[in-house]
């Protein structure tokens, strides 16, 4: 078959899944990026046996934050026990928790100088807390070698158990992140066993704590969402005292994950910016690449 014609074939087969042609609008083209702070962090993470979201996820952002010496650590594993059909982290039963990664991240941030640390986590339902406390054991941890650091945590739902939430927000991170990710409707195809109900209720009592942090979520769009969907999701988060937003394009990161269903091009990101700001997020980042953890650290200047 010609170049032309697997072309062809390909966008086909993508009309017959319901998506589109995947092939990347020219928006997206990025410089490589390659240099000694990537390497210093892949040195860091291989030293310390890390994970890091930005590998196990396949962000398309990943090389442009090593190369500026950032990464965001995922603890508890590199494989999840829910099976949500955007994500391209590895689902199954996941090992046994390990009591020293809090002190080998925080080796790991203290040797690259990091001066925001941003730590996630894949969804341990199989742990009766969740994986809360091993949160709060990275962030004391992180405190010890880093204390004038900035600490934002990107939480799971940890199924709504609200003892595991207090025991997160006790440790008093600058920044509180749990993405809803997609709107309610697409919820029961995109997130199985996730709740937009629950993801709601766990930003506004983050945003309920006395003095508590910054509450911070994150969406995709192309999952097949209406506009008008959107601004209701976009009210919805600004109604439970969500303060920073990020917007950006689903990209499939497998096979086996859904679909594409449309591209979004930049200036549309910037009408939904314009609308999420208008329904009361105080701070909104929105284009193609934009992903939950991307320059984090510039929206959470208080």
């Amino acid at each position: 078959m010609t170049a032309a014609g697997e072309a062809a074939a390909k966008k086909e087969r993508g009309k017959a899944s319901g998506g589109v042609d995947e092939r990347l609008p020219r928006w997206f083209l990025q410089p490589v990026r390659a240099g000694r702070d990537m390497r210093r962090v892949e040195d860091a993470l291989s030293r310390h046996r890390l994970n890091t979201v930005c590998r196990s996820a396949r962000c398309p952002n990943r090389m442009e934050c090593f190369s500026r010496g950032t990464a965001t650590f995922m603890v508890l594993g590199d494989v999840c026990t829910r099976r949500c059909r955007f994500c391209g982290v590895d689902k199954g039963t996941p090992g046994p928790v390990d009591p020293r990664e809090p002190e080998r991240l925080a080796e790991a941030a203290a040797s690259l100088g990091l001066r925001y640390v941003v730590v996630t986590s894949v969804t341990r339902d199989d742990l009766p807390d969740g994986g809360a406390g091993h949160f709060r054991r990275t962030v004391e941890e992180l405190r010890k070698r880093l204390p004038e650091a900035g600490i934002e945590l990107l939480v799971p739902d940890f199924a709504g158990r609200r003892e595991s939430l207090e025991a997160v927000l006790g440790s008093r991170p600058l920044v509180l992140n749990h993405n809803v990710e997609t709107v309610e409707r697409l919820y029961e195809r995109v997130r199985p066993g996730a709740s937009y109900a629950r993801s709601l209720e766990l930003l506004k009592r983050s945003a309920e704590e006395p003095e508590g942090p910054m509450v911070k979520s994150g969406l995709m769009v192309g999952l097949g969402e209406s506009r008008r969907e959107l601004r209701r999701t976009f009210a919805q988060l600004a109604g439970v005292g969500c303060d920073i937003l990020t917007l950006g394009q689903y990209l499939r990161p497998r096979a086996g994950c859904l679909d594409v269903q449309r591209f979004y091009p930049p200036e549309e990101f910037e009408e939904l910016k314009a609308e999420a700001e208008e329904a009361g997020i105080n701070r909104v980042f929105a284009s193609p690449l934009v992903r939950s953890s991307y320059r984090a650290e510039e929206g959470a200047v208080r």
